[in-house]
Order: structure tokens, then sequence, then C-alpha cells
């Protein structure tokens, strides 16, 4: 019983660990991190294409491909996580641009540059939970900034939309592509005048496509919040499981004890099948005489046990074949089983519940010798 308790003790402390190591979390709960944590940079190149206010009526080609209103462009970008789902992002980008009156690519070049603001929404992690192994990320953004032209030596303001999506590499570093749009103020291409008075048309409109990198700065992840209720309900349950074990063991104890009160009350079997195990009185070679009186302790405890039950007894004589003729073993044997049966009656026996038998010359034991014997045993 000892043994059964420290087994369960044991494994207590097992269920303990693997709970510990595995503890239920709030899927939308995570814990604070510093300030210091969840900072990123990403780089990019991009291809922007320009929509300008006073494109409007001319029925220019819309295509992002055409020369005359698209060129690519760089961008680099600094930004912080706040949560898994809510982030903000403050991102320069330019360099080449466009500024887009007719379809004539010569001379409408626009070196620019664009300071946003962006607050990001990791969709993914909103609306499906906190994966720090998640690989790709659906993120929308949303934020205004101002754009300055250097060609037109103009500054403008815009506002900015776009989709992030982030695709993981390694805990350090993950790919991004990006589509955004930024509505800009007229006058950001240089030109301050609008040939169209609807939204689309009444200003400058920059559109763009950007792959680049992402790399996390300091500590990427989130620490899940444990799910208390769940960790109660399953210690509960370890610990029902191991009152259910206890009581098992306990109903098993019980059991046995009753069965060895039991046994206890019983007839012991051992004696029987003892007295039914022949027991062996020995002789030397041609004799006929017990050669150790030793021998007859058994014989008499054998003796004792048909008096109290009114058993009866056989005896057994033999011979070694190896001598002496077989009608001399015989007679030898019977001589042998009969000097054994007077000493069974001198205990106490009656003669008439005694039974003799001569086998003559056996081989059955070796060495030989062990053949030179009576065998006493209670008769079925």
């Amino acid at each position: 019983m000892k043994k059964l308790f420290i087994a369960l003790a044991f494994a207590g402390i097992s269920l303990s660990s693997m709970a510990q190591d595995a503890d239920p979390t709030l899927k939308y709960s995570v814990a604070t991190n510093s300030f210091w944590s969840n900072w990123f940079i990403q780089v990019g190149a991009d291809w922007n294409a320009w929509y300008s206010g006073q494109e409007h009526g001319q029925d220019l080609s819309t295509s992002p491909f055409k020369k005359f209103r698209s060129n690519p462009g760089v961008s680099v970008a600094v930004g912080k996580w706040f949560t898994p789902g809510i982030g903000l992002r403050t991102k320069l980008s330019g360099i080449w641009g466009k500024n887009v009156t007719d379809d004539n690519n010569d001379g409408n070049g626009n070196k620019y540059w664009t300071l946003n603001e962006h607050v990001l929404f990791n969709l993914s992690n909103m609306l499906c939970g906190y994966n720090p192994n998640r690989v790709w990320n659906f993120i929308p953004f949303a934020g205004a900034g101002v754009t300055r032209s250097m060609s037109y030596n103009t500054y403008a303001m815009n506002y900015s939309v776009g989709i992030l999506n982030t695709f993981r590499v390694s805990k350090k570093v993950g790919i991004n592509f990006e589509l955004g749009w930024d509505r800009l103020e007229g006058d950001a291409d240089g030109c301050d005048y609008s040939n169209g008075n609807r939204g689309w048309d009444s200003h400058d409109n920059k559109l763009y496509a950007e792959v680049g990198l992402t790399f996390n700065l300091g500590k990427a992840s989130w620490d899940k919040t444990p799910d208390v209720d769940a960790i109660k309900a399953l210690s509960q349950s370890q610990i029902d499981a191991l009152n259910a074990q206890l009581n098992d063991a306990n109903a098993e104890n019980a059991r046995l004890k009753k069965l060895l009160a039991e046994k206890k009350e019983e007839p012991t079997k051992g004696v029987k099948e003892f007295a039914n195990s022949p027991v062996s009185v020995f002789f030397n070679i041609n004799k006929y005489k017990i050669a150790s009186r030793k021998d007859l302790v058994n014989v008499k405890e054998m003796a004792k046990y048909a008096q109290e039950n009114d058993a009866n007894i056989l005896v057994t004589g033999y011979a070694d074949s190896a001598t002496g003729k077989p009608a001399y073993n015989q007679k030898l044997s019977e001589k042998r089983a009969n000097t054994v049966a007077d000493e069974i009656v001198k205990m106490g026996v009656s003669r008439d519940k005694i039974t003799t038998e001569a086998k003559g010359g056996v081989n059955d034991l070796s060495p030989i010798s062990y053949n030179r014997r009576a065998t006493v045993q209670i008769k079925d």
C-alpha cells in the first residue's frame, strides 16, 4: 500500500508538471510588454502611379504602368505594436514621382518625399487570436501626413490608406507586400488648379505597390494570458482523478484484507498436499533395516495426520535393479515396506489402515542407491 501511495504521489507531480507545461491560455488576451518591445523597421521598393487633378477630361490612359504617370520608389519605416492587433508606423517614401497634365513623359518628373503616420490593424490577430507562428498577417492601415515636392518647392497634406501583408520568415525577419493610396492636396505636383470637381479628380492621387522586408527589434512576441478558470478546472479534474485512484486502491485493499481473513478461517490445504507427497525412508544395500532413524521424523508427522483425519496410509517398498536378481529384489522390497509399516503401527496407526506394496528392483532415481527405499503417503 505504501508503494501505491508513492506511485500516486509521483503521478500527481507528473500531472502537475504537465499542466504547467501546457497551461490553458486565453485566445484573445496577452500580457503587456515594456515600451521597448515589439518595435520594427521596414525597408521597401515600390512602383507608384500618379493621377493628378489636372488630367480630368483629357481621356488619358489610367493604366498604372504608363510611363507618363509611373515611376519606381523606395521607402523606410519604423513602427511599434502596442498590442497584437494595434500598432503605429512612421513611413518615409518617395524620390521619383510624376506631374501628370498630359501623356507627354518628357519633363514631367517630380522629385518628392512623403512622411505618413499610419495606424495598423492586424485583423489576423484580432479575428483569429494571437499566434506568434502565423505565416501570413493581414494588416489594413490608415493615416495622414505631409508630402514635399522638391521639384516644385511645395508642401501638401495627404490622407493614406492601404493593406499591408506580412509573411513570416523567422522570428526576426518577414517579407511584406503592401498596396496603398495617398490622396494629396491639389498642388502636390506643383499645379494648384484642377480640371475636375469630383472627389477623385479634384485632388492629386498616388497609388503604389511595394515589396520589402520587416526586421523585428528586441522582443517581438507576447506572452499569452493564462486562462485561470480553465487552469482551476484542469487542476480540479486532476485532483478528482487522483481521488478516484485512491478510492479504487482503498477498495482493492479492503477486498484483499477480506480475502486474507477468509483464507485464515479455511482449513490449510498445504497440510493435505504435504501429506499426499511421498516421504522416503532409505536402506543400505541388501538390507531391510532402516539406515537412519532420522528418516522417520516426517513419517511420524504423516502418521499423526492419518490418526487425526482417519486416513489410510500406503507404504511402497523398492530395491535397486543393479543389485540382485528380480525375484530377490521383489522379496527385499516387500520386507522394506513391512519394516516401515511396523514403525507406523508403533506410532499409533492401526495396521488395517496401512497398505503395503512392493515394486521390486527399479532404476527410477540417480544415483542408484536412492532406489533402496520405501515411500509413505496418504492413500486417497
